[in-house]
């Protein structure tokens, strides 16, 4: 998530300073993050998950920016943003160094693969998005959030692999009418299966509510994300 702006994960180069990083694969009452990218084969399943800190595209909604104009803009909301945006960027080259050694080197028939944000933000990296594509060695399935929807109509097109845009459920905000949660399944042929499943819209959204105290850290001057609109 890009929600860390009291985190001091924003300003420090350590995993361990990072308050949602769990390296205890058997601790139940957290998420499993045994850092900013990460991923672990899964053997009895066929499959590896991996995980990439993508942070630095939060504006890739803008498909006119070039990679290296995009930044971390939550990072305004830190105390150091110049060390934030930093961390950014060395994360993201960590991200696409790791997908890429995964794409060589894993024997499973199926990644994984998650971030926060759908594909249509990594317009400005064409070569991520080719390798998303890639199924010559194994099938790729591609999760991101961020935009609060569950759909694969809404994102950049990875065929033959997949992709789901999996932010439904509310929240902040409902960004389209279908919301909800995917599931996935694993089949005796080591298939991954892939299907929405989906609420009625007024139980996870309502109408927005004002308040007199504005929360700056949920403030956004930025335009309308373009792939929202019709």
């Amino acid at each position: 998530n890009h929600d860390y702006h009291h985190d001091p994960c924003a300003c420090s180069g350590d995993p361990n300073d990072c308050a949602q990083v769990n390296w205890d694969v058997d601790d139940l009452s957290h998420f499993y993050m045994p850092g900013y990218n990460w991923y672990r084969a899964h053997e009895d399943l066929d499959l590896e998950v991996v995980a990439l800190d993508l942070n630095k595209f939060m504006d890739g909604w803008n498909m006119t920016a070039k990679a290296h104009e995009l930044k971390f803009s939550d990072c305004q909301w830190t105390p150091c943003a110049a060390a934030c945006f930093g961390n950014a960027d060395a994360r993201a080259d960590q991200a696409f160094d790791l997908f890429r050694e995964r794409l060589e080197r894993s024997k499973a028939r199926n990644l994984l693969v998650f971030s926060h944000y759908p594909t249509d933000y990594f317009s400005s990296v064409p070569a991520f998005l080719a390798n998303l594509s890639d199924a010559s060695q194994r099938d790729i399935v591609f999760f991101g959030g961020h935009r609060h929807n569950v759909d694969n109509t809404s994102t950049w097109k990875t065929p033959p692999n997949r992709n789901w845009v999996v932010g439904g459920g509310g929240g902040w905000s409902c960004d389209g009418p279908s919301q909800g949660f995917l599931v996935g399944t694993v089949g005796a042929d080591y298939w991954v299966d892939t299907y929405p499943e989906l609420v009625d819209y007024d139980l996870c959204c309502q109408s927005p509510r004002t308040s007199t105290t504005a929360d700056p850290s949920r403030t956004s001057t930025r335009p309308s994300d373009p792939a929202l609109v019709p």
